[in-house]
């Protein structure tokens, strides 16, 4: 019985009970490439961009931005020949000030995006993804409210 029998082929999700081993492994047994990006302590767009494009092994014009990831998971990846599926894991997606609820959704538009490219392709693409949980004041150093500057 396959692990994502009941998952639809392409969608963009919370990973919720899923081990990332798990899915590298069903990544494996259907023969899909299995894409995997800790996102943990970046704390911008760029950082965030980079850090799924060097993961992903994308070249660097890949990792500038949401339009040139977009472009690599559609155009370029789908240039290189024909593909088999994938399954990819966005793990602890920040949770800062600079890559807010905004961003976190525009990425996963993104993804999304491109699930739906695959999907008119015929080609699996599903993506799961996790949040880092967001830091407290006391998890940074703050001891009590800051003084007016």
């Amino acid at each position: 019985m396959s692990l994502l029998m009941r998952v639809p082929q392409n969608l963009v999700q919370a990973i919720r009970a899923y081990r990332i081993t798990e899915l590298q492994k069903e990544a494996v047994r259907l023969g899909h490439h299995f894409l995997y990006a800790m996102c943990s302590n970046a704390l911008t767009k760029q950082q965030v961009c980079a850090r799924i494009g060097e993961q992903f092994y994308f070249s660097k014009p890949c990792s500038k931005n949401f339009d040139a990831l977009r472009n690599c998971l559609t155009d370029v990846i789908a240039g290189a020949g024909p593909q088999p599926g994938f399954i990819a894991v966005l793990d602890q997606l920040p949770n800062t000030q600079k890559f807010d609820k905004e961003a976190r959704e525009t990425l996963l538009d993104v993804f999304r995006d491109a699930a739906e490219f695959w999907a008119e392709k015929k080609v699996p693409f599903r993506v799961f993804y996790s949040f880092e949980e967001p830091q407290s004041p006391q998890s940074v150093g703050w001891v009590g409210a800051r003084p007016f500057e």
